[in-house]
């Protein structure tokens, strides 16, 4: 099974990596590797990952890495890393 990546993904992911090397490019360059290296595990069994809390289809799962979400969808001949989203929690007033 190969990856493909929508451009979605693509832009959020870059975006942050931009954001995290403002600080310090040696780590956006760790976190860039190894995110991707965590990606590229997804084909061996990727039901093994849970099912999105984004949407409601069993066939769209998230990876879960560092606070961050990969969101995916598993097809008979690929899998579409399409959402990137970064764990954010709900301010109360």
């Amino acid at each position: 099974m190969r990856i493909r990546y929508k451009d979605s993904f693509v832009k959020r992911f870059e975006s942050q990596l931009e954001f995290i090397a403002r600080d310090k490019p040696s780590a956006a360059r760790k976190f860039r590797k190894d995110l991707l290296a965590r990606i590229r595990e997804i084909p061996d069994n990727p039901f093994l990952f849970r099912k999105s809390v984004y949407f409601d289809d069993d066939n769209i799962r998230d990876l879960i890495f560092k606070g961050y979400t990969v969101v995916f969808l598993i097809n008979d001949d690929c899998i579409d890393v399409f959402g990137f989203v970064k764990y954010q929690s709900k301010v109360v007033d």
